[in-house]
């Protein structure tokens, strides 16, 4: 009953909604009430479902550093699942606030499965992250336009430490339809910020390539294909040129499809 439980998320609802379901269980199985935990010297904890590239973890903790985080703590974040390259940077980034910030902070980061997507480890990565290029107009002109972060493909057929793909076949027929459907929705849109690619927002290469989504929501990380669009938008706009498979919340709007128009 020493933990506290907090509620910093600044963007989204995942984690008063995760908060409520654990509370729900922790009066089932313990009979304690969530409301009354935390004392002073306690650990804090931080729920959230998954950790993509860990900005939204990394903007809350670190404003929490900031203001009101005491001199000395243990920080527990707890999630469903990580990726490897956002659990490096976040975990690196709120390490450094909290120097900055003269706290002494002990992060502990815990979760069920880790998910590779590393450009290093790209031929094990548990991500899309395609192994060859369809032979497509817009595709080639994309990938010639990216300077800074040029493509790079996966080795196919390497083992994984989750068989998350039945097969290397239909990985690659995923990688595929998904990659060619992102560059026709990036054709909807006039001038698309660069973190909006075929495979899902990231700063680099095709997209994060991620196929986690949940009853909650499906995160832009995913491929454009499964969110993009508005199917109440008529033809003539940009975002009723494509229907959403799993259309996406967005922050401060629970029901509404999002578009992304840019």
């Amino acid at each position: 009953m020493s933990a506290n439980f907090l509620r910093i998320q600044q963007n989204g609802h995942s984690q008063e909604e995760l908060l409520i379901l654990f509370g729900e269980s922790l009066k089932k199985q313990l009979n304690i009430d969530i409301d009354v935990c935390g004392k002073e010297n306690g650990p804090f904890i931080y729920l959230d479902d998954v950790l993509f590239s860990g900005n939204r973890i990394g903007n809350d903790i670190s404003a929490w550093l900031q203001q009101d985080a005491p001199a000395e703590a243990i920080v527990h974040i707890f999630v469903f699942a990580v990726h490897t390259l956002g659990e490096y940077q976040m975990m690196k980034r709120i390490k450094e606030d909290a120097a900055a910030a003269e706290k002494k902070i002990d992060f502990q980061l815990w979760r069920s499965i880790t998910l590779e997507n590393r450009r290093r480890y790209r031929d094990t990565s548990e991500v899309l992250w395609p192994a060859t290029l369809p032979g497509h107009e817009a595709l080639k002109a994309y990938v010639e336009a990216e300077k800074k972060f040029p493509f790079e493909p996966r080795i196919p057929g390497k083992k994984l430490n989750y068989e998350i793909f039945s097969s290397e076949e239909g990985r690659q027929l995923l990688e595929r339809e998904f990659l060619l459907a992102g560059i026709r929705i990036l054709d909807c849109c006039e001038s698309p910020k660069k973190v909006m690619r075929p495979l899902g927002f990231s700063n680099f290469g095709l997209g994060f390539g991620s196929m986690i989504a949940t009853y909650r929501n499906c995160p832009n990380n995913c491929p454009l294909a499964l969110w993009w669009g508005d199917p109440d938008a008529p033809p003539s706009s940009p975002l009723g040129q494509w229907y959403p498979l799993l259309p996406r919340k967005t922050y401060g709007r629970d029901t509404e499809f999002y578009g992304n128009w840019f």
